[in-house]
Protein backbone atom coordinates (compact mmCIF):
# COMPACT_ATOMS: atom_id res chain seq x y z
CA UNK A 1 0.00 0.00 0.00
CA UNK A 2 1.11 3.59 -0.86
CA UNK A 3 1.45 6.04 1.69
CA UNK A 4 0.49 9.67 0.95
CA UNK A 5 2.55 12.09 0.29
CA UNK A 6 2.44 14.05 3.73
CA UNK A 7 3.38 10.91 5.89
CA UNK A 8 6.20 8.31 5.85
CA UNK A 9 7.13 4.94 7.10
CA UNK A 10 8.13 5.69 10.21
CA UNK A 11 9.95 3.18 12.75
CA UNK A 12 7.67 2.64 16.35
CA UNK A 13 11.20 2.93 18.21
CA UNK A 14 11.49 6.35 17.13
CA UNK A 15 8.43 7.44 18.37
CA UNK A 16 9.18 9.96 21.96
CA UNK A 17 7.07 8.14 24.25
CA UNK A 18 8.70 9.82 26.95
CA UNK A 19 7.53 13.38 25.92
CA UNK A 20 4.44 12.25 25.18
CA UNK A 21 4.14 11.17 28.61
CA UNK A 22 5.74 14.10 30.20
CA UNK A 23 3.62 16.47 28.28
CA UNK A 24 0.37 14.17 29.66
CA UNK A 25 1.29 14.32 33.05
CA UNK A 26 2.23 18.33 32.98
CA UNK A 27 -1.37 18.37 31.47
CA UNK A 28 -3.52 16.41 33.94
CA UNK A 29 -1.88 18.58 36.34
CA UNK A 30 -2.60 21.47 34.82
CA UNK A 31 -6.20 19.96 34.49
CA UNK A 32 -6.70 19.24 38.59
CA UNK A 33 -5.44 23.11 39.51
CA UNK A 34 -7.60 24.75 37.25
CA UNK A 35 -10.12 22.85 38.47
CA UNK A 36 -9.43 23.94 41.97
CA UNK A 37 -9.03 27.29 40.57
CA UNK A 38 -12.47 27.37 39.02
CA UNK A 39 -14.63 24.71 38.94
CA UNK A 40 -16.74 26.01 36.03
CA UNK A 41 -13.39 25.53 33.45
CA UNK A 42 -12.45 22.30 34.18
CA UNK A 43 -14.66 20.75 31.48
CA UNK A 44 -13.48 22.62 29.43
CA UNK A 45 -9.92 21.77 29.86
CA UNK A 46 -10.25 18.28 29.42
CA UNK A 47 -11.72 18.60 26.42
CA UNK A 48 -9.05 20.84 25.43
CA UNK A 49 -6.66 17.77 26.20
CA UNK A 50 -8.63 15.76 24.63
CA UNK A 51 -8.06 17.49 21.12
CA UNK A 52 -5.01 18.18 21.51
CA UNK A 53 -3.86 14.71 22.27
CA UNK A 54 -5.69 13.47 19.46
CA UNK A 55 -4.03 16.91 17.08
CA UNK A 56 -0.85 15.89 18.42
CA UNK A 57 -0.96 12.45 17.28
CA UNK A 58 -2.34 13.23 13.60
CA UNK A 59 0.68 15.61 13.19
CA UNK A 60 3.11 13.59 14.65
CA UNK A 61 2.57 11.26 11.93
CA UNK A 62 2.64 14.33 9.12
CA UNK A 63 6.20 14.59 7.27
CA UNK A 64 7.32 18.29 8.42
CA UNK A 65 9.42 18.92 5.90
CA UNK A 66 6.22 18.25 3.44
CA UNK A 67 4.88 21.13 5.63
CA UNK A 68 7.93 23.34 5.20
CA UNK A 69 7.38 23.71 1.50
CA UNK A 70 4.44 25.68 1.91
CA UNK A 71 5.91 27.66 4.49
CA UNK A 72 4.89 31.15 2.78
CA UNK A 73 1.59 30.09 2.90
CA UNK A 74 1.84 29.25 6.83
CA UNK A 75 3.06 32.94 7.29
CA UNK A 76 0.51 34.52 5.04
CA UNK A 77 -2.49 32.29 7.53
CA UNK A 78 -0.29 34.12 10.08
CA UNK A 79 -0.56 37.47 9.39
CA UNK A 80 -3.87 37.25 8.01
CA UNK A 81 -5.29 35.49 11.20
CA UNK A 82 -3.54 38.28 13.35
CA UNK A 83 -4.85 40.68 10.86
CA UNK A 84 -8.91 39.58 11.31
CA UNK A 85 -8.36 39.95 15.28
CA UNK A 86 -7.62 43.57 14.77
CA UNK A 87 -10.91 43.94 12.65
CA UNK A 88 -13.52 41.15 13.87
CA UNK A 89 -12.11 39.74 17.64
CA UNK A 90 -13.88 40.86 20.65
CA UNK A 91 -12.75 43.72 22.79
CA UNK A 92 -12.65 42.65 26.56
CA UNK A 93 -10.59 45.06 28.95
CA UNK A 94 -9.07 47.36 26.48
CA UNK A 95 -7.59 44.17 24.38
CA UNK A 96 -8.52 42.76 20.76
CA UNK A 97 -7.18 39.46 21.57
CA UNK A 98 -9.28 37.31 20.77
CA UNK A 99 -12.06 35.80 17.44
CA UNK A 100 -15.05 35.01 18.58
CA UNK A 101 -16.11 31.45 16.95
CA UNK A 102 -19.55 30.82 18.33
CA UNK A 103 -18.86 27.51 20.71
CA UNK A 104 -15.31 28.96 21.99
CA UNK A 105 -12.83 31.88 21.33
CA UNK A 106 -9.63 31.87 19.29
CA UNK A 107 -6.60 33.65 20.04
CA UNK A 108 -4.67 33.93 16.89
CA UNK A 109 -1.54 35.01 18.60
CA UNK A 110 -1.19 31.73 20.55
CA UNK A 111 -1.17 29.71 17.20
CA UNK A 112 1.31 31.91 15.41
CA UNK A 113 3.86 31.37 17.91
CA UNK A 114 3.45 28.06 16.57
CA UNK A 115 3.45 29.20 12.85
CA UNK A 116 6.31 31.66 13.25
CA UNK A 117 8.52 28.74 14.63
CA UNK A 118 7.68 26.51 11.31
CA UNK A 119 8.24 29.62 8.89
CA UNK A 120 11.42 30.34 9.99
CA UNK A 121 12.51 27.04 10.07
CA UNK A 122 12.50 26.83 6.76
CA UNK A 123 13.70 30.30 6.23
CA UNK A 124 16.49 29.73 8.26
CA UNK A 125 17.50 26.62 6.10
CA UNK A 126 16.95 27.97 2.81
CA UNK A 127 19.51 30.59 4.08
CA UNK A 128 22.02 28.59 5.67
CA UNK A 129 24.93 29.07 3.89
CA UNK A 130 24.23 33.57 3.59
CA UNK A 131 22.38 33.34 7.61
CA UNK A 132 25.50 36.48 8.57
CA UNK A 133 25.04 38.22 5.34
CA UNK A 134 23.23 41.93 5.99
CA UNK A 135 20.82 41.17 3.53
CA UNK A 136 19.69 38.23 4.97
CA UNK A 137 20.00 39.73 8.61
CA UNK A 138 17.47 42.59 6.72
CA UNK A 139 14.69 40.38 5.30
CA UNK A 140 14.47 38.44 8.70
CA UNK A 141 14.20 41.31 10.58
CA UNK A 142 10.99 42.32 8.48
CA UNK A 143 9.43 39.08 7.83
CA UNK A 144 9.73 38.97 12.15
CA UNK A 145 8.21 42.67 12.59
CA UNK A 146 5.33 42.22 11.21
CA UNK A 147 3.92 39.94 13.00
CA UNK A 148 5.15 41.22 16.19
CA UNK A 149 3.55 44.49 15.30
CA UNK A 150 0.18 43.53 14.79
CA UNK A 151 0.64 41.43 17.99
CA UNK A 152 1.49 44.82 20.08
CA UNK A 153 -1.28 46.62 18.35
CA UNK A 154 -3.76 44.46 19.97
CA UNK A 155 -2.75 45.33 22.72
CA UNK A 156 -0.67 42.32 23.76
CA UNK A 157 3.04 43.17 25.27
CA UNK A 158 3.65 40.42 26.66
CA UNK A 159 3.27 37.54 24.00
CA UNK A 160 5.21 40.43 21.73
CA UNK A 161 8.23 39.96 23.57
CA UNK A 162 8.03 36.10 24.37
CA UNK A 163 7.68 35.89 20.59
CA UNK A 164 10.55 38.12 20.04
CA UNK A 165 12.54 36.03 22.19
CA UNK A 166 11.74 32.70 20.76
CA UNK A 167 12.11 34.90 17.00
CA UNK A 168 15.94 35.98 18.47
CA UNK A 169 16.59 32.13 19.91
CA UNK A 170 15.60 30.55 16.31
CA UNK A 171 18.19 32.57 14.27
CA UNK A 172 20.89 31.93 16.86
CA UNK A 173 20.21 28.05 16.96
CA UNK A 174 20.63 29.15 12.72
CA UNK A 175 24.28 30.09 12.96
CA UNK A 176 24.40 33.82 13.87
CA UNK A 177 27.72 34.74 14.05
CA UNK A 178 28.89 36.31 17.83
CA UNK A 179 30.20 39.29 16.73
CA UNK A 180 27.20 39.71 15.57
CA UNK A 181 25.00 39.00 18.76
CA UNK A 182 27.49 41.11 20.53
CA UNK A 183 27.20 44.24 18.53
CA UNK A 184 23.36 44.12 19.33
CA UNK A 185 23.70 43.65 22.64
CA UNK A 186 26.05 46.62 22.97
CA UNK A 187 23.16 48.92 21.18
CA UNK A 188 20.02 47.00 22.86
CA UNK A 189 21.39 47.01 26.18
CA UNK A 190 21.83 50.94 26.55
CA UNK A 191 18.71 51.22 25.18
CA UNK A 192 16.59 49.52 27.55
CA UNK A 193 17.80 51.40 30.14
CA UNK A 194 16.90 54.52 28.18
CA UNK A 195 13.58 52.84 27.65
CA UNK A 196 13.07 51.98 31.29
CA UNK A 197 14.36 55.66 32.12
CA UNK A 198 11.51 57.29 30.06
CA UNK A 199 8.44 55.10 30.75
CA UNK A 200 8.48 55.50 34.55
CA UNK A 201 8.13 59.40 33.68
CA UNK A 202 4.47 60.83 34.57
CA UNK A 203 3.89 62.12 31.12
CA UNK A 204 5.55 59.31 28.76
CA UNK A 205 3.43 58.52 25.08
CA UNK A 206 5.26 55.15 24.72
CA UNK A 207 3.09 52.92 26.90
CA UNK A 208 -0.66 52.41 28.27
CA UNK A 209 -1.24 53.59 31.93
CA UNK A 210 -1.92 50.11 32.82
CA UNK A 211 1.50 48.57 31.12
CA UNK A 212 3.64 51.96 33.04
CA UNK A 213 2.05 51.23 36.54
CA UNK A 214 3.04 47.22 35.93
CA UNK A 215 6.25 48.44 36.07
CA UNK A 216 6.14 51.21 38.65
CA UNK A 217 4.18 48.63 40.69
CA UNK A 218 7.63 46.17 40.13
CA UNK A 219 9.79 49.07 41.56
CA UNK A 220 7.59 50.08 43.86
CA UNK A 221 5.68 47.31 45.23
CA UNK A 222 5.05 49.30 48.60
CA UNK A 223 3.92 52.23 47.06
CA UNK A 224 1.33 50.35 44.47
CA UNK A 225 0.41 47.59 46.78
CA UNK A 226 -3.62 48.36 46.87
CA UNK A 227 -3.56 48.81 43.26
CA UNK A 228 -0.57 47.82 40.79
CA UNK A 229 1.51 45.07 42.70
CA UNK A 230 -1.98 43.90 44.83
CA UNK A 231 -2.19 41.06 42.68
CA UNK A 232 1.35 39.99 43.04
CA UNK A 233 1.82 40.17 46.29
CA UNK A 234 -1.09 38.10 46.77
CA UNK A 235 0.81 36.28 44.68
CA UNK A 236 3.83 35.81 46.44
CA UNK A 237 2.23 35.35 49.65
CA UNK A 238 0.07 32.05 48.40
CA UNK A 239 3.04 30.32 47.21
CA UNK A 240 4.67 30.38 50.36
CA UNK A 241 1.63 29.98 52.78
CA UNK A 242 1.52 26.52 50.68
CA UNK A 243 4.63 25.29 52.38
CA UNK A 244 6.54 21.89 51.91
CA UNK A 245 2.88 19.89 50.96
CA UNK A 246 0.63 23.00 50.25
CA UNK A 247 -3.42 23.03 51.50
CA UNK A 248 -4.74 20.32 49.39
CA UNK A 249 -6.43 20.27 46.32
CA UNK A 250 -10.18 21.78 45.66
CA UNK A 251 -9.83 23.07 49.62
CA UNK A 252 -11.89 25.38 51.56
CA UNK A 253 -9.96 27.29 53.26
CA UNK A 254 -11.49 31.11 53.24
CA UNK A 255 -7.64 33.07 53.18
CA UNK A 256 -6.64 30.95 50.14
CA UNK A 257 -6.25 33.14 46.83
CA UNK A 258 -9.09 31.37 45.12
CA UNK A 259 -11.89 31.88 47.96
CA UNK A 260 -10.58 34.82 49.31
CA UNK A 261 -10.72 36.29 45.69
CA UNK A 262 -7.12 37.86 46.19
CA UNK A 263 -6.50 37.44 42.41
CA UNK A 264 -8.63 37.82 39.25
CA UNK A 265 -8.49 35.13 37.18
CA UNK A 266 -6.42 32.74 38.81
CA UNK A 267 -7.19 29.89 36.73
CA UNK A 268 -5.00 31.70 33.70
CA UNK A 269 -2.14 33.70 34.39
CA UNK A 270 -1.42 33.35 38.29
CA UNK A 271 -2.19 29.66 37.69
CA UNK A 272 1.11 28.94 39.94
CA UNK A 273 -0.10 30.80 42.69
CA UNK A 274 -2.62 28.06 42.95
CA UNK A 275 0.06 25.42 42.55
CA UNK A 276 2.02 27.03 44.84
CA UNK A 277 -0.70 27.48 47.65
CA UNK A 278 -2.24 23.97 47.09
CA UNK A 279 0.41 21.57 46.11
CA UNK A 280 3.14 23.28 48.05
CA UNK A 281 7.47 23.14 47.43
CA UNK A 282 6.74 19.64 46.43
CA UNK A 283 4.12 20.17 43.69
CA UNK A 284 5.93 23.63 42.40
CA UNK A 285 8.89 21.65 41.96
CA UNK A 286 6.98 18.81 40.31
CA UNK A 287 5.87 20.83 37.78
CA UNK A 288 8.96 22.89 36.86
CA UNK A 289 10.56 19.67 36.91
CA UNK A 290 8.03 18.39 34.15
CA UNK A 291 8.63 22.19 32.09
CA UNK A 292 12.47 21.38 32.80
CA UNK A 293 11.95 17.96 31.79
CA UNK A 294 9.85 18.89 28.38
CA UNK A 295 12.23 21.95 27.23
CA UNK A 296 15.20 19.11 27.39
CA UNK A 297 13.43 16.40 25.27
CA UNK A 298 12.88 19.12 22.67
CA UNK A 299 16.22 20.22 22.54
CA UNK A 300 17.65 16.86 22.41
CA UNK A 301 15.32 15.38 19.89
CA UNK A 302 16.43 18.57 17.62
CA UNK A 303 20.17 17.83 18.31
CA UNK A 304 19.35 14.74 16.28
CA UNK A 305 17.49 16.05 13.54
CA UNK A 306 18.15 15.49 10.19
CA UNK A 307 18.36 18.83 8.98
CA UNK A 308 18.66 22.31 9.93
CA UNK A 309 14.81 22.66 10.12
CA UNK A 310 14.24 20.12 12.45
CA UNK A 311 16.98 21.10 15.06
CA UNK A 312 14.94 24.89 14.83
CA UNK A 313 11.76 23.24 15.09
CA UNK A 314 12.68 21.22 18.12
CA UNK A 315 14.87 23.90 20.04
CA UNK A 316 12.16 27.03 19.12
CA UNK A 317 9.27 24.87 20.67
CA UNK A 318 11.18 23.95 23.46
CA UNK A 319 12.52 27.49 23.72
CA UNK A 320 8.62 28.82 23.73
CA UNK A 321 7.79 26.66 26.39
CA UNK A 322 10.61 27.39 28.32
CA UNK A 323 10.32 31.34 27.92
CA UNK A 324 6.56 31.24 28.57
CA UNK A 325 7.35 29.10 32.06
CA UNK A 326 10.24 31.57 33.50
CA UNK A 327 7.63 34.43 32.77
CA UNK A 328 4.79 32.98 33.76
CA UNK A 329 6.28 31.69 37.27
CA UNK A 330 8.42 34.93 37.37
CA UNK A 331 5.10 36.99 37.59
CA UNK A 332 3.74 34.94 40.08
CA UNK A 333 6.67 34.72 41.87
CA UNK A 334 7.20 39.00 42.18
CA UNK A 335 10.69 38.20 40.03
CA UNK A 336 9.35 39.77 36.82
CA UNK A 337 7.03 42.69 36.66
CA UNK A 338 2.89 41.92 35.80
CA UNK A 339 2.01 40.67 32.53
CA UNK A 340 0.13 38.16 31.35
CA UNK A 341 1.37 34.84 29.45
CA UNK A 342 0.02 31.12 30.17
CA UNK A 343 2.26 28.69 31.88
CA UNK A 344 2.39 25.91 29.21
CA UNK A 345 -0.19 22.94 29.57
CA UNK A 346 -1.18 24.22 32.92
CA UNK A 347 -2.57 27.68 32.74
CA UNK A 348 -6.30 27.52 31.27
CA UNK A 349 -6.68 28.78 27.77
CA UNK A 350 -7.76 26.00 25.01
CA UNK A 351 -5.90 27.94 22.39
CA UNK A 352 -2.82 27.87 24.39
CA UNK A 353 -3.19 24.40 25.13
CA UNK A 354 -3.99 23.19 21.57
CA UNK A 355 -1.54 25.11 19.97
CA UNK A 356 1.33 23.46 22.25
CA UNK A 357 0.44 20.31 21.24
CA UNK A 358 0.36 20.91 17.66
CA UNK A 359 4.36 22.47 18.69
CA UNK A 360 4.99 19.12 20.23
CA UNK A 361 3.19 17.27 17.72
CA UNK A 362 6.02 18.42 14.77
CA UNK A 363 9.01 18.24 17.66
CA UNK A 364 7.84 14.42 17.98
CA UNK A 365 7.65 14.20 13.84
CA UNK A 366 11.16 15.47 13.56
CA UNK A 367 12.17 12.61 16.11
CA UNK A 368 10.73 10.25 13.98
CA UNK A 369 13.26 10.83 10.56
CA UNK A 370 16.35 10.90 13.28
CA UNK A 371 20.32 11.87 11.54
CA UNK A 372 21.23 8.65 9.92
CA UNK A 373 24.85 8.11 10.58
CA UNK A 374 26.81 6.37 8.32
Amino acid sequence: MKLPRFTKPYRLKDYKFTLVISVLALSVLGVLVVGSANESYQNKQIVGLVFGLAVMAVVSLIDYVWVLNMYWLIYGFSILSLLLVLFIGDEVNGATRWINLGFTTFQPSELAKILLILFFAKFIMKHEEDINYKWTIIKYAVLAGIPLALIIVEPNLSTTICTALVICLLIYIGGLSYKFIGTVLLILIPAAIIFLSIVVQPDQKILKDYQQERILAFLEPEKYASDGAYQQNNSEMAIGSGQLTGKGLNNNTTTSVKNGNFILEPQTDFIFAIVGEELGFVGSCVVIALILIIVIQCILIGLRSQDMAGKIICCGIGGLIGFQSFINIGVATKVLPNTGVPLPFVSYGLTSLVSLYIGIGFVLNVGLQPKKYQ
